[in-house]
């Protein structure tokens, strides 16, 4: 698993650079004018025989609570990002096992283990599982396992428990440097239910308890210190990379598809 996360994750890296370096420079975002009502246009409120209350404005709710981020490159689940928020409302630990299996579950995650299985059985990772069909069906079934389990603890179960917002909160102010290095603290940074800002232990925990959940399936040859170290750093890493591109993928959105959402 290390080994075809890294893989990946050189990869990933490589498309993210060449693409951020071809987005324009940063700017703050605005808010969108809302369109002048005359009071005619206004909303009225339902007289009490109606028996339904005045909506809210729709827009302007989203406005304020900001837009879900759209898929990364058109396939990427990307639901764990919030664009351009104002106002920020904790969501429930029900809403966070959701997030998290909506995109652990998502078709990209299928073919992403996928690719990383073929990268493992063609390095011949992990000798012992074999080759052929067989090994290539552990190899999927393992990856898939490190990749569900490390997702529902970072996002899941170590937030429930220690009160903390999975989300990542899109800066979109500054100059590349600026938002690049406020992508790189959300490793440790977070933010609380509360709307503080905490020490990312869902984060860091959360990766070291996957890590160590890993082990008692895989090989006891690949159950060290050294091993586990490795596999928790590279999540991390894996992590880290993704909070970039959640950054700046609005931006690169902008660029390749000409239009702001």
């Amino acid at each position: 698993m290390p080994n075809g996360l890294k893989g990946a994750a050189g990869v990933v890296c490589g498309l993210v650079f060449a693409a951020l370096m071809s987005a324009p420079p940063a700017r703050a975002q605005q808010p969108e004018p809302e369109p002048a009502q005359t009071a005619a246009a206004q909303p009225q409120a339902s007289s009490p025989d109606a028996g339904h209350p005045a909506s809210p404005n729709l827009a302007s709710v989203q406005q304020d609570e900001g837009q879900r981020g759209s898929r990364i490159f058109g396939i990427m689940p990307n639901k764990l990002t919030v664009e351009g928020a104002k106002k920020i409302a904790p969501i429930s630990a029900g809403e966070k096992f959701k997030l998290v299996a909506e995109s652990a579950f998502d078709p990209y995650e299928f073919g992403i283990v996928g690719f990383l299985a073929g990268i493992g059985q063609a390095t011949n990772d992990t000798p012992s599982w074999g080759q052929g069909l067989r090994g290539y069906g552990i190899r999927y079934g393992t990856d898939f396992a490190d990749q569900a389990i490390g997702n529902f603890m970072v996002g899941a179960v170590f937030p429930t428990v220690l009160h903390q917002d999975p989300r990542y909160f899109q800066s979109g102010k500054g100059g590349f440097w600026r938002r690049a290095g406020y992508a790189a603290s959300r490793v440790v940074i977070t933010r609380g239910n509360s709307g503080a800002r905490e020490f990312n232990i869902s984060e860091l925990a959360g990766s070291g308890v996957a890590g160590v959940i890993s082990n008692t399936y895989h090989p006891s040859s690949d159950r060290t210190v050294s091993e586990t170290g490795q596999t928790w750093a590279t999540q991390i890493g894996v992590d880290a990379i993704g909070f970039e591109l959640k950054e700046f993928w609005p931006d690169i959105r902008r660029k390749l598809f000409k239009r702001s959402r």
